[in-house]
């Protein structure tokens, strides 16, 4: 059975989009299986080199900048981070932390870190999802949870964030008409975040993120050349473009006579490392037959077959479970040299039981709502601050 309620939920999102973008916009099941293999074979007709590619990746990335208003970035502001309520394990700290992206506009979220290091470590880029329970949704969920406590072990930095306008995100609303611009920015500022660190290392960092924050990883992945590991999970298709307004509410997809899709927006990270997730219960159930070998075509015009790989389930469903997690493990531990063997057991088994799962107020920054002076609380005084570009 499909995840009717999570395609409502996203549902939810949509429109508050000018009528003047709308025939841009690719949203939702834009095109049915057959049409988005259709659109693959003719999007590859357009190149048939590594020279070819490359100038088709300029194409998706500017139209992705133009569309999500990035062509011109903010300044970037002073980070002002704000950490508190360390909990210390025997293995990993967890700790709640906000920071400026923009004057006056925090990212809230949690900083996952191994309990003894020495020297540089990896840095992990961690968005999450949509999820309609409000009681167990985004940074707070379980699997989030466990993910970055097993990272951290396994010796990174991992950063795990609110999507905008939910958790402690305020002031815009999730629905907002310019997410996918706000959201992509706050992920590059976490970046900024993660290497502000002083002990993360900046030839090892990754994104990896599931359903809606599959889309931020491959955004973030496509945009900010400092990514060097990328892992979207259950959202890289070639006929689905996101079912929220945080994914496709702007015209990313499309500027005049060009169209691209979420599948080539991933590729445009080619040839560097990327794992691709899968399931049988979504719009990735035909990833091993349509669009991981329009992925590994793109890897094979860089002579890097071997740098990307795809895990499918074909009988598990749109989440970020444990088989998934699993994978990215191991895809990771590889990547970015981390110790896989720290969250193994004598089975040969990954054991992530030493997590502990905190409630909400324990990982949130404000649990009293005590904002700092100076927070920004009109959604439009963050658009004006967006646009004040270099």
């Amino acid at each position: 059975m499909k995840n009717k309620l999570l395609l409502i939920l996203c549902a939810i999102c949509f429109w508050n989009t000018s009528q003047s973008q709308i025939s841009e916009l690719r949203q939702g099941n834009f095109y049915t299986v057959a049409q988005g293999k259709v659109k693959l074979t003719e999007f590859a007709s357009t190149y048939k080199d590594q020279n070819s590619w490359t100038k088709r990746t300029e194409q998706i990335r500017a139209t992705i900048r133009h569309g999500a208003k990035l062509e011109d970035l903010p300044q970037r502001c002073a980070l002002n981070p704000i950490r508190n309520n360390k909990h210390t394990y025997a293995d990993y700290t967890v700790e709640n932390v906000a920071f400026e992206s923009l004057p006056g506009f925090y990212v809230t979220g949690n900083l996952y870190l191994p309990k003894n290091f020495n020297g540089k470590i990896a840095g992990v880029v961690s968005p999450h999802g949509h999820w309609p329970n409000l009681a167990d949704y985004g940074r707070y969920r379980n699997d989030v949870q466990y993910r970055c406590a097993t990272l951290a072990k396994m010796g990174a930095a991992v950063f795990t964030y609110d999507m905008l306008g939910y958790g402690e995100s305020i002031p815009c609303l999730h629905e907002s008409p310019e997410a996918v611009r706000l959201q992509t920015w706050n992920s590059m500022r976490v970046v900024d975040f993660l290497l502000s660190l002083g002990f993360v290392d900046e030839k090892r960092l990754a994104v990896t993120g599931e359903s809606g924050g599959g889309t931020q990883s491959f955004l973030l992945a496509a945009l900010d050349d400092r990514i060097d590991v990328s892992v979207p999970v259950v959202m890289v298709a070639a006929n689905f473009f996101g079912g929220c307004v945080c994914e496709s509410g702007m015209p990313i997809h499309k500027w005049g006579n060009f169209e691209t899709n979420n599948l080539e927006i991933a590729a445009t990270f080619a040839p560097k490392p990327m794992l691709v997730i899968s399931d049988g219960d979504d719009w990735t159930s035909n990833t091993p037959e349509i669009e991981f070998p329009h992925l590994r075509s793109i890897y094979k015009l860089f002579g890097a077959e071997s740098n990307v790989e795809n895990t499918h389930l074909p009988y598990e469903v749109h989440d970020y479970g444990f088989n998934k997690r699993t994978a990215m493990y191991k895809f990771l531990a590889k990547h970015l040299d981390l110790n896989l063997k720290s969250v193994t057991d004598s089975h040969g088994l990954i054991n992530e039981r030493f997590t502990y799962l905190l409630e909400r107020p324990s990982l949130q920054v404000w649990p009293d709502k005590n904002y700092p002076k100076g927070i920004v609380s009109d959604c439009s005084d963050v658009i004006k601050k967006m646009n004040n570009s270099k």
